[in-house]
């Protein structure tokens, strides 16, 4: 859940999205039923560790993230998507206590129909760092 973590602490850190989306809608995992929209799942895809001989204290890891925006209407679904780009595309640096982390867009997926008649659309991040062993 590093990477989830990474992309976490960018979105509650940025004031542009905390607007929009108060901090108890950001959520890791799943969203709980009847959840006032907007709202925001975070999720782990997949995980990859570097791949060494023997293994040191420190493994490199990329980790891809969907950031998935639940909104009321197709306009909020996009302008949140926006802003979830602009707070974690490009960041570097140390962020929620992991080293060596790059953030990178991976791409963003389809608009589709959300449950209770909401509009979903997900952001893709690949997030590197160094996952303590």
């Amino acid at each position: 859940m590093s990477g989830v973590s990474i992309v976490g602490e960018l979105l509650r850190a940025a004031a542009t999205v905390t607007s929009r989306v108060p901090l108890d809608r950001i959520k890791a995992g799943r969203l709980p039923d009847g959840i006032p929209l907007p709202a925001i799942l975070l999720r782990t895809i997949s995980s990859t560790e570097w791949q060494a001989l023997s293994r040191e204290a420190i493994v490199p890891t990329t980790d891809r993230v969907a950031a998935t925006v639940r909104a009321a209407s197709y306009r909020e679904q996009r302008e949140i998507m926006k802003l979830i780009l602009a707070a974690c595309a490009g960041q570097t640096g140390t962020i929620a206590g992991f080293d060596s982390v790059a953030v990178l867009s991976a791409g963003a997926g389809p608009d589709v129909a959300g449950p209770a008649d909401s509009f979903e659309q997900t952001q893709d991040f690949r997030v590197s760092f160094d996952a303590p062993f």
